[in-house]
């Protein structure tokens, strides 16, 4: 979650006239506390928020964050636990001995990074180093010492295992073989390194502060210490307990090290109390967090006779297996099976599919419907958004009488943001999910994009009318079976109707990008309005013009409010424009010297000129018509030329009615990138592309000084001027 999100929605920086959701001061409520980033920026932004939380490893992670030890108690707690004996060494060095292996280089004894395994095998394949001697560095084979060592910790893996077992259920509690079964997602050595760590915590004698350093140093540990991070992998953090074909071991002490640096760069705390009574009394006005450990529903009850809830805020939970299930290990090994008791269903669940995450959602939602005032605003992230997330979430609220105002969406890539209001107290008529609805919004977000979208924000325009005519789920109707009508209706909005257009390479809807029969095809496009990333293009341009020198966030601001919902333009497009056409002096950006208005208007008449020049050169009679020039020859045209001094390819091509392949469109050299930054997103605009030749200023410059140019050189010249990338990496949405 990026920073000033949740800040950014609350008064006093909120719109004075959409601010239902309280003053500085206010009580807010957060029931999910899946987020503790959202929760502390609100706390700091002078809220209260009150935050319930079952989940002890959350709880843990929000308190680390509100209230974190200093560098110094990190530190010292680390070396604390190093300088313990084990045997005749020391902790620090025979943990990391565990991790030793030799540089295939200069051969000699340096840390492992990475020991890399492929699933069912009983030693690593390969190892991953740098060396600090000779700077050899990558992926190696395994050395047969490497593979002795595995075996060796192997050899006494029963003894550490049955005391992981012991932290977290006893011999005969019936969740056993549940916990059993997540514990076999650990190797011997990560395991032997996080049973031989945390039996050493109880012992420490250490400070408070020194001790929860330690135990989010170790618990960072056994988050990295599971078999299910692939190697390689595409997707960061896996969310179910499959173990991959190939998986990666962490070096643990390496882990532990991170997490010093990891932890210590927090930041500032805010005041942080329990929910019992003469606790909570404790939290100032000007903000703080008040942690409920338990259900919502359990708190539901006590809320409504004693705290004014403002707004709710919350990032809402996913399904995460692999993170749920592991939280209940984790809390057992850092502080016992106490800690895990009140969470322990998390170790037998097992089904975790979107339909039990609606059916949890609208509990959840239910039981905020009943402790809320009407009207009640909601301010909810979606992060890592699907379309299954979205449908999943949007159908649990609507179904607990939530109403649905407003849905932002950027790309897949970034939480997305959505507001609803608690709604009527009286139950609503639902109805029938209606085809021909779904299908018109879809179409019109289409005709309002000018451009092709990606099936998250078509999916996510079906949902938002079928939420606004309380369509989602009917009464009486299951959540599993409600989703697959939903899902049912949008394909079919989609897929049984000519004018939408499919851009992928696969047959399944959810894939690839959709745009309009008009976008992209011989036949007109169905409306004559810039595309987004052209609208986008102009509104960034003309900001700078009347505000030179403005950082990244006022450049934002004005944005956002132009292209609102899922009109919401990217950061990789913001950028794109940005380099085009400015300088970044520091953090400020202000146009090049070459791109204001008047230097612009400037060249855009000496390339005019120069066109009429080179056209008679080559015995061409030439004159303007509307935007194009022509060069014609007894009566026949025989090219049009379009100067652009932006990069508004789109409207380029509108406005040149003649043949494609007769048509030259000028482009200044800086428009080269962001043309092939619109190209590469949009795929109607790279088919209507491939029919034109793009030429840059300076080609014409270069052509204009040729002493001697024919027909046959000219054509020669601009045939092999081809559009350049970008020369840094660019996101491509």
């Amino acid at each position: 979650m990026e920073e000033g999100v949740i800040s950014r929605w609350l008064p006093p920086h909120a719109d004075p006239f959409d601010a239902a959701q309280g003053r500085p001061g206010s009580w807010l409520l957060d029931p999910f506390g899946f987020s503790p980033r959202l929760t502390i920026e609100a706390a700091r932004a002078g809220y209260r928020v009150l935050v319930t939380v079952n989940n002890p490893i959350t709880r843990f992670l929000l308190e680390m964050s509100a209230a974190p030890p200093s560098e110094s108690d990190f530190k010292a707690a680390l070396a604390d636990l190093a300088v313990l004996k084990k045997g005749e060494e020391r902790l620090g060095a025979h943990l990391q001995s565990l991790y030793l292996t030799n540089c295939e280089n200069c051969e000699r004894e340096i840390q492992s990074e990475q020991f890399l395994w492929r699933k069912g095998e009983d030693a690593p394949y390969a190892r991953v180093y740098k060396c600090p001697h000779c700077e050899d560095t990558g992926e190696r084979v395994s050395t047969q010492k490497d593979i002795d060592r595995a075996r060796k910790i192997a050899a006494t893996d029963g003894l550490h295992r049955s005391r992981a077992f012991e932290r977290v259920a006893t011999l005969h509690d019936e969740d056993r073989i549940y916990a059993e079964e997540a514990i076999a997602h650990y190797l011997p050595r990560p395991l032997y390194f996080l049973t031989t760590v945390t039996n050493r915590l109880d012992g420490l004698k250490l400070t408070p502060e020194r001790k929860r350093a330690l135990s989010a140093m170790i618990l960072l540990a056994c988050d990295a210490g599971n078999t299910l991070w692939g190697h390689p992998t595409e997707r960061p953090r896996p969310k179910q307990l499959n173990i991959p074909s190939q998986f990666r071991e962490h070096n643990l002490w390496l882990m532990l090290e991170r997490g010093l640096s990891l932890w210590a760069e927090t930041g500032s705390g805010v005041p942080l109390e329990a929910w019992h009574a003469k606790d909570r009394q404790k939290l100032p006005e000007s903000g703080g967090i008040c942690i409920y450990e338990g259900r919502l529903k359990d708190l539901a009850r006590e809320v409504k006779k004693e705290i004014p809830i403002a707004a709710v805020i919350g990032s809402l939970p996913r399904p995460n297996q692999a993170f749920w299930t592991l939280s209940a290990l984790w809390a057992g090994w850092l502080w016992g099976r106490e800690a895990v008791e009140p969470f322990k269903v998390a170790l037998r669940r097992r089904r975790y599919d979107w339909a039990w995450n609606a059916t949890a959602l609208h509990a959840s939602f239910s039981h905020l419907f009943e402790l809320l005032p009407l009207g009640t605003p909601f301010f909810g992230l979606l992060p890592e958004p699907e379309p299954s997330f979205l449908t999943s979430a949007l159908t649990a609220a609507s179904a607990a009488g939530f109403d649905l105002t407003s849905l932002a969406l950027r790309t897949e890539h970034d939480p997305l943001q959505l507001t609803w209001t608690r709604g009527e107290t009286l139950r609503r008529e639902t109805n029938e999910p209606d085809l021909e609805t779904v299908r018109e919004a879809m179409h019109a977000h289409l005709i309002e994009r000018g451009e092709p979208a990606s099936y998250l924000h078509i999916h996510a325009a079906g949902l938002i009318a079928l939420a606004e005519s309380h369509a989602l789920k009917k009464k009486g109707v299951e959540f599993d079976e409600a989703l697959r009508e939903t899902q049912s209706v949008i394909q079919k909005a989609l897929s049984e109707d000519k004018r939408f257009v499919h851009y992928s390479s696969g047959e399944n809807v959810d894939t690839g990008m959709w745009g309009l029969s008009g976008h992209g095809r011989e036949d007109p496009a169905p409306t004559h309005v810039d595309s987004l990333s052209d609208r986008i293009e102009i509104a960034i341009v003309t900001f700078l013009q009347k505000n030179p020198d403005s950082i990244y966030l006022e450049i934002e601001d004005d944005l956002y409010p132009r292209f609102p919902g899922l009109l919401t333009p990217s950061k990789a497009m913001i950028y794109a424009v940005l380099t085009s056409y400015a300088e970044k002096d520091k953090s400020a950006w202000r146009l090049r010297p070459e791109d204001a208005a008047n230097a612009r208007r400037n060249e855009l008449n000496t390339i005019t000129a120069m066109l009429d020049a080179v056209g008679a050169r080559l015995k061409y009679s030439t004159r303007k018509q509307e935007r194009n020039y022509l060069w014609e020859e007894d009566n026949e045209i025989a090219r049009v030329f379009y100067i652009l001094a932006s990069a508004l390819i789109g409207r380029a091509m509108n406005e040149t009615p003649h043949p494609p392949e007769k048509t030259i469109i000028v482009i200044p050299g800086g428009r080269s990138g962001l043309i092939q930054y619109k190209v590469g997103r949009d795929p109607s605009l790279a088919a209507r592309m491939k029919n034109y030749r793009l030429v840059k200023y300076r080609l014409l410059r270069s052509l204009f000084e040729v002493p001697v140019l024919t027909r046959e050189t000219f054509e020669e010249q601009i045939a092999g001027d081809p559009l350049e990338k970008s020369k840094s990496q660019m996101m491509m949405f």
